[in-house]
Parts: structure tokens; C-alpha cells; sequence
């Protein structure tokens, strides 16, 4: 398939479940991570169902790259909707063993484009198949539930919080596992969560979904720097940054990596050069200079520009900044007192420098 459709998911759902009502409308790309994210209760599992075809609303509209699976004249069965669902809970066959349970997923595919050794090899599974289900690890269970909705053969995966159910060492546990599927596998991935932590760390755009309703729809970045948007108004307010590594300084134990064009450290050893890794950094740890520093312990001194500001509270000010020499697409929040903007004299459009006095690692 070729044009705009084969790029696409292409959703809108519309109906009543008792006293909640459910109207949303959104596209995503057909490759990465979507991220459906809100409050619980705002709707983000039905419409999870709707994509699968388990719930269905009369007035529905759905395009899976390319190929229309509900529209006013046709629904297509979720048999045939080529999608895998991992729920919270694994939902496996407590009397197979792990082998089995796999070779459950390929029996249900119509082709065999992924095959049992690669997603065996991806989860991490291969001491685990003669085991039974019920000894496994909560963590353990998921990964074989995720591989085997992967041995289905779907041409998306839907992923409705596969980790709320697991305590923090497990929920540790899997998560590399997760990040690793958009880059070993070409099939696009909804995730439904409400746990910004997980939305931050695995995936690339976001769907925000409050009562029923879609806030906003693109790219992770731009939605968590959006001023108008709740999740900037958090106490938690960050921006996430996709760095890559260059060099590591084994005598002070530094990476200095790239975010376009623009240098960045962080401590520890961070990978090969080249390697991709993600860091989020917090608005209330980006301080704000109308000159250079110089004589500054802080590493990370970036040339930025002020996009925008909002007043947060009565003390607080919050600003929307681009990094020179990235068009304002790498984007930072800055959270600094009011009195503090109007004795700088700062305004919108206004070059400056921002200093990144903290980051953590979202990618671990």
C-alpha cells in the first residue's frame, strides 16, 4: 500500500455505555509507540476494545494502514482484524506450558511472518518453555503473553497497562523488553496507560484522553511542553530529550552526547557512539540566564529561545523554550518565580541560555 492511508490509524468512535459517553477522534502513525493516555475512567480501554472489535459503537470509523476495518457499511470481525491484545492480567492457559501457550499464538496466524526462535530470542523466554505458567514471575507471565499475541501475526498490537497489575521489580523487569519491540519489529503498538512515567519512557506520540474525550493528538514531545495542555501544569511538568551518544570520559565517568547539533552530558557510561537514549528532564530543573555563565558547576549550559509563558500560580511562571538551531522542534519547560521573569526583563521571542541543573534516565 502506498500514500497517506498506508501511514496511518485513522479512529473515531462515537456512542453511550450506560452513563459514560465516549466521542473521540485521532490518527496515529502505523509504526512506533501510541501512547493512550488520562485519567481512569476517561474512556482509554473502551476505545482499546474498539479498535479490537470487541466493543462495538454504531457510529464508528476505523482505517489500520490503509485497509478500512469499520466504517458506516462495513465492521469488520475482531477475528479478522489482525490486531494482538495483551491485557493486564496475562490470560494464559494455566494447564500448557510456556512452549505451548506460544505455539497457541502461531496456530491462530494466517501467515508465519514472525517466527517462534526470533520472539523467543526478543522476550528473553528460552529458559522458560517447559515450565509451567502458574511458576512464573508476574513479570514472566506478561512477556510470554506479549509474545504470544506477537506469534499471532497481528498488524498492530494493542497493549491495555500490561503493567499495572506488576509490583516495581517486575514492572523493571519488563520494561527493556517493551522498548525493544519498535526497533525489532515493524508493527505499530497502542499502549494504554495511565502511569506518564511508562508514556514517557516507550513511547513516541500520545493520544491525551479526559472524560470520554481526546484533549489533543502528536508527537510525545510537543504535547508535554504544550502550555495549554494539563500535563505541563503538573508539579511534575517535564520535557523528554532523545540524545545520542558520541564519547564517554572514563576518568570523570561522562558521556557527552547530541541533541541536535547541540552538545549534552550525562553522567555514566551511556552506550556505544551512536546509541539512543532518552532523558526527561524537569521544568522545575531548568533555570534561566540572559547572559552565558561562566564559572557554573552546571554541565548543560544550552542557547534557547522563549517560545512562550504561562502564569502557573500567583509566585510561579512557566516557560516554553526551543534550543537554538533546532526551529524550536527540541523544546524545554522551565518553571521560575514571576519575580524573577519581570526582573530579567524576559519575554517571548527572547534569546537566553538554560541551564539543565538535573536529568533522569527514562530509558533504563
Amino acid at each position: 500500500m502506498s500514500g497517506v492511508e498506508a501511514r496511518f490509524i485513522e479512529a473515531r468512535f462515537k456512542g453511550s455505555f450506560g452513563s459514560f459517553s465516549l466521542d473521540v477522534a485521532f490518527t496515529a502513525p502505523a509504526k512506533g509507540v501510541t501512547g493512550l493516555f488520562g485519567p481512569s475512567g476517561c474512556g482509554k480501554t473502551t476505545v482499546l476494545r474498539c479498535v479490537a472489535g470487541l466493543t462495538r459503537v454504531a457510529d464508528g470509523t476505523l482505517k489500520a494502514d490503509g485497509a478500512v476495518w469499520q466504517d458506516a457499511d462495513h465492521f469488520l470481525a475482531p477475528h479478522k482484524r489482525a490486531v494482538g491484545y495483551v491485557f493486564q492480567e496475562p490470560r494464559l492457559f494455566s494447564h500448557l506450558s510456556v512452549l505451548d501457550n506460544l505455539q497457541y499464538g502461531l496456530k491462530r496466524a494466517t501467515t508465519q511472518a514472525i517466527g517462534l526462535e526470533p520472539i523467543i530470542d526478543l522476550m528473553g523466554i528460552r529458559d522458560l518453555l517447559a515450565r509451567s505458567t502458574a511458576s512464573l514471575s508476574g513479570g514472566e507471565r506478561q512477556r510470554i503473553a506479549i509474545g504470544r499475541a506477537l506469534l499471532s501475526q497481528p498488524r498492530l498490537l494493542l497493549m491495555d497497562e500490561p503493567l499495572s497489575a506488576l509490583d516495581r521489580q517486575s514492572k523493571n523487569e519488563i520494561l527493556p523488553y517493551l522498548e525493544s519491540l519498535p526497533r525489532a519489529l515493524s508493527i505499530p503498538i497502542l499502549y494504554v496507560s495511565h502511569d506518564l512515567t511508562e508514556i514517557e519512557r516507550l513511547t513516541d506520540h500520545l493520544v491525551l484522553m479526559e472524560n470520554g474525550r481526546v484533549l489533543a493528538a502528536g508527537p510525545l514531545t510537543a504535547l508535554l511542553t504544550d502550555l495549554s495542555l494539563p500535563l505541563a501544569r503538573l508539579p511534575e511538568a517535564a520535557a523528554v530529550l532523545d540524545l545520542t551518544v558520541e564519547t564517554h570520559d572514563a576518568h570523570y565517568d561522562v558521556s557527552q552526547c547530541r541533541i541536535d547539533g547541540l552538545p549534552f552530558f550525562v553522567p555514566g557510561r551511556l552506550g556505544p557512539h551512536g546509541t539512543r537514549r532518552r532523558v526527561r528532564v524537569r521544568a522545575s530543573d531548568v533555570s534561566l540566564a540572559t547572559q552565558q555563565p561562566s564559572g557554573s558547576s552546571v554541565l548543560n549550559i544550552l542557547p534557547a529561545r522563549i517560545l512562550s509563558s504561562k502564569t502557573a500560580s500567583p509566585s510561579q511562571k512557566l516557560v516554553l523554550l526551543g534550543l537554538a538551531g533546532t526551529n524550536g522542534e527540541t523544546r524545554l519547560l522551565s518553571s521560575i518565580t514571576r519575580k524573577s521573569w519581570d526582573a530579567l526583563g524576559l519575554r517571548p521571542g527572547m534569546a537566553l541560555f538554560a541551564q539543565i541543573k538535573g536529568m533522569a534516565m527514562v530509558d533504563r
